[in-house]
């Protein structure tokens, strides 16, 4: 049975945290491999406040080249809509029912994860793995997430964000070594985040 972590994210842009993340959850579950799933439109944030899938999806393929066990999926972004996790979960399913699924998040996430559309429906469907946020994890959460066989990844914290990088990229700073070499030179190229306030 392949075992598989689902990546999910609006990866605008991805970075070297989302990477760290990822290659600790495969060696931590042993995973054969990780898909990265970029947000087609995710449901809490506005369409205007985040880059063009396109744009979204290139520095995700950009960032994960060089490391074979890591894929990049266009499954939500090919799906139009909003892009609610358990329908996500549901098509990978009926593609490979046999599959090992964990479904890679970070505490943050997981403070809000009963709030997600359909929460039990995802836990159906796949393991919950949490890798750990700064500041992030609440007590609450984490007795919700052991009553339900939630597991840890055990990662280190990064204090990198997404958001963080849009800022520096937004005030014309350096956002090498937050990102790959390559995605910063993609997002130099298209002036990404230079017009957002």
């Amino acid at each position: 049975m392949e075992r598989i972590g689902l990546f999910g994210g609006t990866f605008d842009p991805p970075h070297v945290g989302h990477l760290a993340l990822a290659e600790w959850a495969r060696e931590r579950l042993r995973l054969d491999r990780v898909l990265f799933v970029p947000a087609g439109a995710p449901p809490h944030k506005r369409p205007d406040a985040v880059s063009s899938a396109a744009d979204r999806l290139a520095m995700t393929r950009l960032a994960v080249r060089g490391n074979p066990a890591f894929q990049v999926s266009t499954l939500e972004l090919r799906r139009g809509g909003p892009s609610f996790t358990i329908d996500t979960l549901r098509a990978f399913a009926r593609r490979a029912p046999r599959e090992r699924r964990f479904l890679l998040v970070g505490a943050d996430s997981l403070d809000d994860f009963r709030r997600w559309h359909e929460p039990e429906g995802i836990l159906e469907l796949a393991t919950l793995a949490v890798a750990g946020r700064p500041g992030a994890g609440a007590a609450a959460a984490r007795a919700w997430a052991k009553a339900r066989g939630v597991v840890w990844i055990g990662n280190p914290d990064f204090e990198v964000s997404s958001s963080a990088i849009r800022v520096r990229a937004r005030r014309g700073l350096s956002v090498r070594y937050l990102v790959p070499d390559r995605v910063a030179a993609y997002i130099a190229a298209r002036r990404l985040y230079r017009s957002r306030r």
